[in-house]
């Protein structure tokens, strides 16, 4: 049975990182690899890690930011099949590293994704946004897709084929690596119609105006190193898929208000539905 690596990067995580660590540890796949990369926290983040007994692994030591982490644990990692998932995230469901790695050997792929939400920080059960990945396509990368990175999983094979993390971009290096290896190298990648991920709001590239702007430099970026013209709309179009994530949750409020059942919003595992 393969194995599926995990890895978590953090710094000064100690607030939130308990709920990620204790959705790897519930994981109903029994052959997963918890490694922590920690880029020496000056909170308990390290001492929080080592406490949870299923994690393999914790390092904790200088790094060159959060994409410096990453690469350290791919080269860690005894798994076939790597995830990860950062300190701020937790998987939604008990199965989702099971449905992972069922939907990468029903397929013969090459990658996954699914789909992820975006909750309140101080209130991860108040979902405010829900990331719809849909089907994948080589060509959806021109007009500004992307899949949700936590949700990724690919063979440990294709990082140490194709590289890891590019830390030169500071803010896009994930959108990079999944440009260069489903668009440019056109591995191929499934969709797995469920939410496998939710994410806490307040990331990096989304932190304010001026990160977002950043961001969206470092997207313009990825192309031209991997030498491949986006169209002209393409990184315009990136930033405004975003606004139909938002769609499902206010559509949500409106029915609460008017007595609805707000239900038909969650995640059911069952294709097509939206949280």
């Amino acid at each position: 049975m393969l194995t599926v690596s995990i890895i978590t990067v953090a710094y000064n995580s100690a607030e939130t990182i308990r709920d990620t660590l204790e959705s790897v540890r519930q994981q109903t796949y029994p052959h997963v690899e918890h490694i922590v990369v920690d880029g020496a926290s000056t909170d308990s983040t390290a001492d929080i890690a080592r406490s949870f007994r299923h994690v393999a692994q914790v390092v904790s030591e200088p790094d060159q930011g959060a994409y410096d982490a990453m690469n350290k644990g791919i080269a860690l990692a005894q798994g076939d099949i790597i995830g990860l998932l950062n300190a701020d995230d937790a998987y939604a469901s008990p199965d989702a590293v099971r449905w992972m790695v069922d939907t990468l050997l029903q397929t013969d792929a090459d990658a996954c994704y699914a789909d992820l939400q975006y909750v309140r920080r101080d209130r991860p059960e108040r979902i405010v946004r829900h990331w719809h990945a849909g089907p994948f396509r080589p060509e959806r990368f021109r007009s500004g897709w992307m899949p949700p990175h936590p949700t990724f999983f690919t063979y440990k094979k294709h990082y140490e084929a194709l590289g890891g993390y590019d830390t030169r971009l500071r803010l896009s290096a994930d959108y990079e690596l999944m440009l260069r290896f489903l668009y440019k190298h056109r591995l191929s990648a499934s969709y797995l119609p469920r939410v496998l991920v939710r994410m806490r709001t307040g990331g990096m590239s989304n932190a304010s105006l001026r990160q977002r702007w950043r961001a969206n430099c470092e997207d313009r970026l990825a192309w031209q190193m991997n030498h491949l013209t986006p169209s002209p709309l393409t990184l315009w179009l990136k930033p405004l898929r975003k606004i139909p994530q938002f769609w499902p949750v206010l559509l949500r409020g409106k029915g609460a208000k008017r007595g609805l059942n707000a239900s038909v919003f969650a995640d059911d595992g069952k294709e097509g539905r939206m949280a």
